[in-house]
């Protein structure tokens, strides 16, 4: 199916985890948690490793307090990414399709697309570089290597969202007990560590770390991911059970955030013990690090278990990023798309550029390369945490559970923060890659930043100065006022919907085939995971949906004098219309054609050849 007009995020796992289901108490409670741990390695994959090595390196144990600040930071903006998505039960791209005009939802899709391309190209870089460490493989086919987890990622999601969850936390853990290692190894002086807590920038090179640090920390698309992926947790809808979510949530958040703040302080503190304390105070890049840990801590097993950490990095940064591409194609554009074809566009967008850089510009280019993700990333950063401050602070949607005055006002200081930093860092970005270049590069460098400016500007004033749209919006799209008629000797003919372009289509040639006395059978197959493992007894949001517009349908058709009925099928599309049609003794299946060919077909998925062949009865497909 191309275009989906359901509103489930991530529908393939939506709701599959209840809860209330769990056995006993602790259970129940460690249901809730796993979203944040898919979010929190994304603070600590290799677009972060080099600020960390370069603050350590430059300025010893000084920065950690910027570490700390950032990661308060993180815990705001993702507990207000987690609140939107519990509350509301949408994504941050699904409420800004509803807020945002269509010009400027593209437009912030777009944005959100290169985010993701730009960190999956550090995810393609770490892994790639790791590889090369740590098996001498050359990079380019360390890049290609990275290809294969495409298939690595399908299999997890087929497992389940609690294995995916259990396999990015062992792969955390993994991380996590390398640099525990390190640590050991490298002996840092705690007393230096703990005065690293207060705050202090000995020079202006310092800041500029600093703002490195804090760019590098929040990333655009675990905002996206977060709200999307909370709700794969069921709970009832009643005031009592969201607080009790929010409650928990903010403790998976708090725990997940504080590993991630773990691990950078850790690469920070290894960085001044054993760079900055022997005179090393220019290592920045991943490879000069690795080089200088065995002579410098006399360990082999330091370069190797540093190898091994940014391997498991890269690898379990590279599954969230996968993630936040299907919500925020689905969310603005409502396009569902086959998963391995999603993750192949993701993955080939990081992979492509990086291969011609390396082909072109030789190996020496891979630390610019992976500084230029980080400059997409803090471009795009803006257009993410102002929508989602403006979401949680609208009281006719988030009703009670609006945030506060005092958490919207230190919301909007940190957004400031974040953003007037990652700004700079892009200003001096295009600055730098102007300088040299002639006229007509800098004319459109500095379009470029204009456009730039005049997005965020409207990005921020437009949901304050345009009323929200009704809350109740349409999911599925304007029911048709009138139907025409023909009859004819069919008695019971079934009717396949989508919800989609082709519903009136299939209604219209329906009606003109049925007799006075025929009895028309409506069928819709829900596609939310939650549906597919419960069937019958779900009651998820796209499920309730789906039957509030099927029952339209049947009375649309009632009004018109036709006897008819309304059914939802769950799990398997093909099996279940055929189930239906067999069961009600249907002599007639009319069932709409999106018109795709061949790779189409396979790209969005087809369900009339695999129907037609589940049946014995004749097939009517409306075009």
């Amino acid at each position: 199916m191309s275009h989906s007009d359901h509103e489930n995020s991530l529908s393939e796992v939506h709701q599959k985890i209840d809860p209330s289901k769990a056995g006993n108490r602790w259970k129940k409670v460690f249901a809730f948690f796993g979203p944040a741990y898919l979010i929190s390695v994304g603070y600590m994959d290799p677009g972060n490793w080099a600020t960390d090595i370069a603050g350590g390196s430059q300025f010893g144990y000084g920065l950690i307090w910027v570490l700390l600040m950032s990661n308060f930071m993180a815990l705001l903006l993702q507990s207000l990414s987690a609140r939107l998505g519990i509350v509301q039960g949408r994504d941050l791209a699904q409420c800004s399709r509803e807020v945002y005009p269509p010009a400027i939802n593209f437009i912030l899709y777009l944005l959100a697309e290169i985010a993701i391309a730009a960190c999956d190209l550090a995810e393609v870089l770490g892994m790639a570089i790791g590889l090369n460490l740590l098996f001498g493989m050359p990079l380019i086919w360390g890049v290609l290597v990275t290809l294969l987890d495409t298939i690595l990622l399908l299999y997890l999601q087929k497992l389940g969202m609690r294995k995916l969850e259990a396999f990015i936390i062992t792969l955390i853990a993994i991380i996590g007990g390398c640099f525990l290692t390190e640590m050991f190894l490298a002996k840092p002086d705690m007393h230096e560590v703990v005065k690293g807590f207060v705050p202090y920038l000995p020079n202006h090179a310092a800041l500029y770390v600093a703002i490195g640090i804090i760019g590098a920390t929040v990333m655009p698309h675990n905002l996206y991911l977060h709200s999307a992926l909370v709700q794969t947790r069921k709970i009832n809808r009643n005031h009592g059970s969201i607080m009790k979510s929010l409650k928990m949530n903010a403790i998976d958040s708090a725990l997940a955030l504080n590993i991630a703040f773990f691990v950078n302080a850790a690469i920070l503190i290894l960085a001044a013990s054993v760079f900055f304390n022997s005179g090393h105070h220019d290592i920045a890049s991943l490879q000069d690090a690795h080089k200088l840990l065995a002579p410098l801590l006399g360990s082999k097993w330091a370069p190797i278990l540093f190898a091994v950490a940014l391997i498991a990095a890269g690898q379990s940064s590279t599954v969230t990023g996968t993630l936040a591409g299907q919500i925020v194609m689905e969310g603005y554009l409502r396009i569902r798309i086959n998963p391995i074809v999603r993750r192949l566009i993701t993955r080939l967008l990081a992979i492509v550029p990086t291969l011609i850089v390396i082909l072109i510009a030789g190996e020496k280019m891979v630390d610019q390369l992976l500084i230029f993700s980080q400059v997409l990333l803090s471009m795009q950063l803006a257009f993410a945490v102002i929508p989602l401050i403006h979401f949680v602070s609208d009281r006719n949607k988030m009703g009670v559970h609006t945030i506060s005055l005092t958490t919207k006002i230190a919301s909007w200081c940190v957004a400031a923060l974040i953003v007037v930093l990652n700004m700079k860092l892009f200003l001096e970005s295009v600055g730098d890659w102007m300088t040299g270049s002639n006229v007509w590069a800098q004319g459109l460098l500095s379009l470029f930043v204009v456009l730039v400016a005049v997005l965020l500007l409207v990005t921020t004033v437009y949901p304050i100065l345009l009323k929200r749209r009704a809350s109740n919006i349409s999911v599925h799209g304007n029911i048709p006022h009138t139907l025409d008629t023909v009859v004819n000797q069919f008695k019971q003919i079934a009717l396949a919907l989508d919800y989609g372009d082709n519903d009136l289509k299939v209604l219209h040639y329906a009606m003109q085939l049925a007799a006075p006395q025929t009895k028309l059978v409506l069928i819709h197959v829900v596609e939310s995971v939650s549906a597919s493992m419960m069937g019958s007894e779900a009651h998820d949001y796209e499920t309730r949906k789906d039957r509030d517009h099927i029952d339209q349908y049947v009375k649309l058709l009632e009004a018109k004098g036709y006897s008819s009925s309304g059914i939802l099928g769950y799990k398997n599309r093909s099996a279940e219309i055929a189930r239906i049609i067999k069961e009600n003794n249907c002599d007639l299946l009319v069932i709409g054609s999106h018109g795709h060919k061949t790779a189409l077909d396979w790209l969005f998925g087809e369900t009339i050849n695999t129907v037609r062949h589940m049946i014995d009865i004749p097939v009517f497909i409306a075009r």
